[in-house]
């Protein structure tokens, strides 16, 4: 399970999505959120958004679910609360959480942080100017660093027009 906003789904992403269906999962979720409860709303709406993401993904090539479980849920929306709702509806299913190093060492601030760090693993993609190791060591987080080379790309410089197309997917 790969939560964000995605605005919009960039080359980093699209790494990270391919090295979780390499690494032997099931199969792999990007499950768009509507709302993050810590950004202010973006400019599109957020079904623009998700159709945007589906369109990357195919374009992209990507053999993994584009899910908008999280439109239909009541807001705000909270990961942990999905993730809640996925596991009463799909209670066979056991789910990985992948984020990236920028979401994990705020974890604290999310709601139900412990819920997350203590049931499920996470997956942490690497990014510049953060310590994940110290964090989780702290948080006694099962935490597992998704070994697949840096793109030095966030999708807020790419709103911002700062990143080469050739990053865009």
């Amino acid at each position: 399970m790969y939560f964000g906003t995605f605005n919009p789904l960039h080359a980093g992403h699209a790494a990270i999505l391919r090295h979780l269906k390499q690494s032997g999962f099931d199969s792999v979720r990007l499950v768009v959120s509507p709302q993050s409860p810590f950004k202010m709303e973006a400019a599109e709406t957020a079904g623009e958004r998700l159709e945007k993401v589906r369109e990357a993904v195919k374009r992209a090539g990507l053999d993994v679910e584009v899910s908008d479980v999280e439109f239909s849920l009541p807001k705000p929306n909270y990961t942990v609360n999905t993730l809640r709702f996925l596991k009463e509806h799909e209670p066979g299913t056991e789910f990985t959480i992948a984020m990236g190093a920028d979401n994990i060492v705020s974890i604290e601030k999310w709601y139900e942080w412990r819920e997350l760090v203590e049931n499920y693993q996470i997956w942490v993609y690497p990014r510049r100017g953060y310590d994940v190791s110290e964090l989780c060591g702290r948080l006694g987080c099962n935490v597992r660093l998704i070994d697949v080379p840096m793109v030095d790309i966030s999708s807020t410089e790419v709103r911002e027009g700062k990143a080469k197309k050739e990053m865009i997917i």
